[in-house]
């Protein structure tokens, strides 16, 4: 069932994805409604699993850490699945998608400095062939999602569609 989230709750959205800590009652006054309107409202996202979670956005670098960077890995064969067994346990890593192309594997890292990202990547060759790419700096971080146009709806075929 495809779902089309109506515009308060994109209003909602919206203000929770600048600010997660926002109060109801500031998002309300925003958006028109009560505060406990605005609660119900996220509480039915949460339940549906539109809202995902919370999180507090940490610095790397005021945390002691030198070094971003992006690591592809190419897996070899048979050492996928051990791979992505011991991954959540390498404390280097900060977020690790399973892709498609070439490579398997990107990962999001944070080092103490060259010297920790040598021993990183040590730990990775015995799983496949990596590739590392330091980040300079930020373009686009946490973009807000919005919604789409209605090209982009029409596009993907929305036909069961129901407002929350």
């Amino acid at each position: 069932m495809d779902s089309t989230i109506d515009d308060l709750n994109w209003k909602i959205l919206e203000c929770l994805q600048a600010n997660a800590r926002e109060t109801f009652a500031s998002i309300g006054r925003k958006v028109g409604l009560t505060p406990p309107a605005v609660a119900e409202r996220v509480k039915r996202m949460e339940d549906l699993g539109i809202i995902e979670g919370y999180k507090a956005k940490v610095s790397h670098a005021k945390t002691g850490y030198q070094l971003k960077a992006i690591i592809t890995l190419r897996a070899f064969m048979g050492k996928l699945k051990p791979f992505l067994a011991v991954v959540p346990t390498f404390k280097e890593v900060v977020n690790c998608y399973r892709i498609t192309g070439n490579e398997n594997i990107v990962m999001e890292v944070v080092l103490n400095d060259q010297f920790h990202l040598e021993e990183f990547i040590d730990k990775l060759i015995q799983y496949g062939e990596t590739r590392t790419h330091i980040i300079l700096s930020n373009v686009v971080t946490n973009a807000p999602i919005g919604r789409k146009t209605q090209a982009q709806a029409q596009v993907s075929g929305s036909k069961n569609v129901h407002y929350i």
